[in-house]
C-alpha cells in the first residue's frame, strides 16, 4: 500500500508539475505573441508616420516650386509689358514691376534653402538674367530711338529670358519627378550656357551705355 501511496503521490506530482509547465508554457507563448504583436504595430506606426512626413515634405516642396515659377514667369511678363508700353508712349504704372521684382526675390530667397544644386544653378542664373532685365527697363530712353534700345529689350525678354523661365520650370518639374526629360542634362547645360552669355553681354552694354550717358550729364 506504501508503495502505491508512493506512486500515486508521484503521479500527482508530475501531473501538477505538468499543468503547471503547460500555463507557464501558454503564458509565456502568449507573452511573446504579445511582444510581437506590438513590435509589428509600432514598426507600422513608425512607417506611416515616415510616409505622411515624406508626403508633406513633397507637398510643401511643390507648393514651393509653383510660386518660384509663378513669380518668374510674373516678373518677365511685367518687365516685357513695360518695354512695350513705353515703345508705344503710354505711361506704365512702375509699381507693378516692382511688386513683381519683389515676389520674385521673396520666392527665389526662401527657394535657396530648398533647391538640389543642379536646379539651384538655373534658379541663380534667372535670377541675375532678371536683374539685367530690370536694368533694360530702367534705363530705356525717354522715347524710341534709332540705337535699337527697344528691339533689343524686346529681344531679351522674348528670347533668352523666355528661355531662361522654361528652363526653371523644365527643372522644377524634373526635379519633382513630374515630368522626367531624358536629355535633362543637355538641354539644361546648353540653355545656361547660352542665358549666361548673352547676359554677360548685355549687361556689359548697359554698363558702357550708363558710363557714356554719365559723362555727358
Amino acid at each position: 500500500m506504501d508503495e502505491l501511496g508512493d506512486l500515486v503521490d508521484v503521479t500527482t506530482l508530475a501531473v501538477a508539475l505538468i499543468g503547471v509547465a503547460g500555463t507557464l508554457g501558454g503564458t509565456l507563448g502568449g507573452a511573446v505573441l504579445s511582444q510581437r504583436v506590438t513590435r509589428e504595430q509600432n514598426q507600422r506606426a513608425d512607417r506611416e508616420r515616415a510616409e505622411d512626413r515624406h508626403d508633406r515634405a513633397q507637398e510643401a516642396r511643390r507648393d514651393l516650386y509653383a510660386r518660384l515659377n509663378t513669380t518668374a514667369r510674373a516678373y518677365r511678363v511685367a518687365a516685357r509689358d513695360a518695354v512695350l508700353a513705353a515703345e508705344r508712349g503710354e505711361s506704365a504704372d512702375p509699381a507693378a514691376l516692382d511688386t513683381a521684382k519683389e515676389a520674385w526675390a521673396e520666392q527665389y530667397s526662401l527657394a535657396q534653402m530648398a533647391l538640389p544644386k543642379d536646379v539651384h544653378q538655373i534658379a541663380s542664373a534667372l535670377n541675375r538674367a532678371l536683374g539685367v532685365g530690370y536694368s533694360v527697363v530702367k534705363q530705356l530712353p525717354s522715347r524710341p530711338d534709332s540705337d535699337g534700345s527697344y528691339e533689343r529689350a524686346k529681344d531679351w525678354f522674348s528670347r533668352p529670358l523666355s528661355d531662361g523661365v522654361y528652363l526653371l520650370r523644365v527643372g522644377l518639374r524634373h526635379d519633382l519627378g513630374v515630368e522626367v526629360e531624358p536629355d535633362f542634362e543637355d538641354t539644361r547645360a546648353r540653355l545656361l550656357t547660352t542665358l549666361n552669355r548673352e547676359r554677360s553681354s548685355l549687361a556689359r552694354q548697359l554698363a558702357s551705355e550708363q558710363a557714356q550717358a554719365t559723362r555727358h550729364a
